[in-house]
């Protein structure tokens, strides 16, 4: 066993890394929305206000629900891999388009098309990462993959500092066509398809070459199927077992991806309202992303060791804390702190509810309640940006903004404290028992 286990350790870190780098332009080609706001308000003879703006913000987002509940379905029908390749292409050729728009309305339909590869792309991705992480460390590598959106983020405020004040905003949206020519060539050449996903076809042999190469534990995943009556598809999310914790996740996903879409599409124009200059409140947009880096895997790497459950309340309620701090107007120090704890709160907790569902469900509908919980998110997503754009609009004070905010973190530690434990919550560890192992992981079944 421990012969094999190490090279498919680094095997499946190929997967890990080509779903990282999908993330990395996922959340490039969102947050750079965020970052040139300021520069499409003072766009000539577009007439465009914070309400239009907040507007186009959440078309993408409109897209992206679209997109992750189709393809949640359609990744367990299809495949991961197919459902990865068609959205990388179709986000990077919508993305090089916007670049190109000429009016706001223009803007807008292209930012809804790209949104729906964009949804498409990141069910898979955590799906993947969860089947070829080692199994002791999924929350960890899910993390290590998904602070790509992060990384993507902080990419976007880099160049924008450096860009936009000479080039324009239109070249923001060029750079997103990059995926293109980066991802997708190694995507295609590497990127393997689901074991579980084979063996839900019946196409064994090729799930037992998979399941060899890159070290997956094929028993369990036999086992699992087994378990869980073949049964498939969204009906399966709602039946009396999991109804409860299928609305609970959408909830919290909800929240999350309102605090994430909501602050980086308006933390930069929130403080140039505060009188910061746009230099500085760029700065702001990538200290909250920096933070969800950091924040993110060191939070994902306590929930491996003490569970999903607790680790995120806490996210979100340090979520909660950071947006009130921010609401005052306190030393520039201690509000660069907040704001990166905040990146955690955010970005950081949606991390951590994403491998939460993924631990929770068996592989045969993971990437389906992934999907689910991120297209019910989606419309929290797109509210973000439009309430951010509402108070802005209505002149209320640029703090009204942080308290609005607070409010979605503080329900989404109601939520998923009211996740209920599995019935295999207290099974014995993976340490004891490989060969009985689920998915959900030795510390998860112990402690959420």
């Amino acid at each position: 066993m421990s012969q094999q286990t190490r090279p498919a350790a680094r095997s499946g870190l190929v997967v890990v890394a080509l779903c990282f780098l999908t993330i990395v332009f996922d959340g490039y080609d969102l947050i750079v929305y965020g970052s040139v706001v300021p520069s499409l308000l003072a766009e000539p003879g577009w007439n465009l206000g914070p309400a239009g703006a907040g507007a186009i913000g959440s078309y993408a987002l409109a897209g992206m629900l679209v997109g992750a509940l189709a393809s949640g379905a359609l990744t367990d029908a299809l495949g991961r891999r197919r459902i990865m390749l068609g959205g990388i292409t179709a986000f990077s050729i919508l993305m090089v388009a916007c670049a190109f728009a000429p009016n706001p309305a223009v803007l807008g339909v292209l930012r809804f098309l790209a949104g729906l590869g964009l949804g498409g792309v990141i069910p898979s991705a955590i799906a993947l990462t969860f089947e070829y992480a080692p199994r002791h460390r999924r929350q960890l590598y899910n993390a290590l993959m998904f602070v790509g959106y992060s990384v993507g983020g902080v990419l976007a405020a880099v160049l924008a500092i450096l860009l936009v004040a000479d080039h324009g905003w239109r070249l923001m949206f060029a750079i997103g066509g990059a995926p293109l020519l980066v991802v997708l060539p190694l995507a295609w050449r590497f990127l393997p398809e689901s074991v579980g996903f084979l063996i839900t076809k019946g196409r064994d042999d090729e799930a037992a070459v998979l399941a060899d190469r890159y070290g997956v534990d094929l028993d369990a995943l036999r086992a699992e199927r087994a378990a869980s009556s073949g049964s498939t598809g969204p009906r399966t999310l709602f039946r009396s077992g999991t109804r409860a914790a299928t609305l609970l996740f959408g909830a919290a996903s909800f929240c999350g991806l309102l605090l994430v879409y909501g602050l980086n599409t308006w933390l930069p124009q929130i403080m140039r309202e505060a009188g910061y200059p746009l230099g500085s409140a760029l700065a702001f947009l990538l200290v909250l992303n920096l933070g969800a880096i950091v924040g993110g895997i060191a939070a994902s790497a306590l929930a491996d060791r003490f569970g999903s459950k607790p680790v995120t309340v806490a996210a979100f309620l340090l979520a909660t804390l950071c947006l009130l701090v921010l609401s005052q107007r306190v030393g520039t120090g201690l509000l660069f702190v907040a704001v990166a704890v905040a990146g955690l709160g955010s970005v950081g907790t949606q991390i951590l509810v994403n491998g939460y569902v993924a631990v929770h469900y068996p592989t045969a509908i993971r990437a389906t309640a992934l999907g689910w919980a991120l297209g019910v998110g989606r419309a929290g997503a797109i509210i973000g940006p439009l309430f951010g754009g509402w108070v802005l609009a209505a002149g209320i004070g640029f703090e009204w903004n942080f308290y609005g905010f607070a409010v979605p973190a503080l329900l989404g530690a109601l939520f998923i404290g009211l996740v209920p434990r599995r019935r295999d919550d207290h099974a014995p560890s993976p340490a004891a028992t490989p060969a009985r192992t689920t998915n959900a992981g030795p510390k998860e079944e112990t402690t959420v």
